[in-house]
């Protein structure tokens, strides 16, 4: 019963709420399941993969060390984003295999013109919730 409860907090962790459109990418074999049913459970139905064309709410990122480039990555996973959307950068905690470094988070969010909010811990996997800049000033 914790377990699922705990699952059950982690969509409301991550601010996902129902009738939100949530995209994943970077699903591997190493993702987690309770927290990835806790999301559809909370959304009512299945994420969207890589392939759709849907404006999305969320973008779950599941990143490893050695997946790539973080900025590439962030700069694909804010095209569908909705103007108020925020993208979860999720990686394997500290001593886990593929563990990132926060400070690669930090420093890649500005790149790719994202901003870190606030930071979650969920099970076997850290959270970073990145969102875009609010409208910038008009240029004079």
């Amino acid at each position: 019963m914790v377990a699922a409860a705990d699952a059950q907090n982690y969509a409301q962790k991550l601010g996902i709420t129902h009738d939100m459109v949530v995209q994943e990418l970077g699903w591997d074999e190493d993702t987690d399941d309770e927290l990835r049913v806790a999301v559809e459970d909370a959304v009512g139905e299945e994420m969207v993969d890589e392939d759709s064309d849907e404006v999305v709410d969320v973008v779950l990122l599941w990143w490893r060390d050695g997946d790539g480039d973080l900025v590439d990555a962030l700069m694909d996973a804010i095209g569908p984003l909705s103007d108020d959307g925020f993208v979860w950068v999720l990686t394997p905690k500290t001593g886990q295999p593929g563990h990132v470094e926060p400070s690669e988070i930090a420093e890649s969010a500005p790149t790719a013109g994202l901003t870190q909010t606030s930071a979650a811990n969920l099970g076997n996997w850290s959270g970073s919730r990145l969102v875009q800049p609010k409208a910038r000033a008009p240029k004079r």
